[in-house]
């Protein structure tokens, strides 16, 4: 069975910090052999939804969330600490009896090779 889990990250903040932190958080996803999803990089793109309004924000936040019935387990990366969006998530994956799983990643080598070359 395929291991779907929903992955928390910070957003808010320093956004081009957080977006690149959680890009590497997707591929230690993939590299574990689970499908991520992470909410957070897909309803901020532009023209979907603005995050630095309330409702918006809101609106991504509970969507993200309802995500979670289809998962297996919350996967929440703490290099950079714990949001509020985060913490929503937690919370929502304890309700819904959910595993948490808290990771780091500040000593994976998350490096992409450049097509053709292989890592050494």
């Amino acid at each position: 069975m395929e291991k779907l889990v929903i992955l928390e990250s910070p957003f808010n903040g320093n956004f081009d910090a957080n977006i690149e932190y959680a890009r590497k958080c997707m591929r230690d996803c993939f590299l574990r052999g689970e499908y991520p999803f992470a909410s957070h990089l897909l309803y901020t793109q532009k023209g979907i939804l603005d995050d630095t309004i309330p409702d918006e924000r809101k609106l991504g936040i509970e969507a993200g969330l309802t995500w979670g019935k289809f998962a297996q387990k919350t996967v929440v990366y703490t290099d950079l600490g714990i949001s509020g969006g985060m913490k929503q998530g937690i919370a929502r994956a304890g309700k819904e009896g959910r595993n948490v799983e808290y990771r780091t990643l500040e000593s994976m080598d998350l490096s992409v090779p450049v097509s053709g070359e292989q890592k050494v």
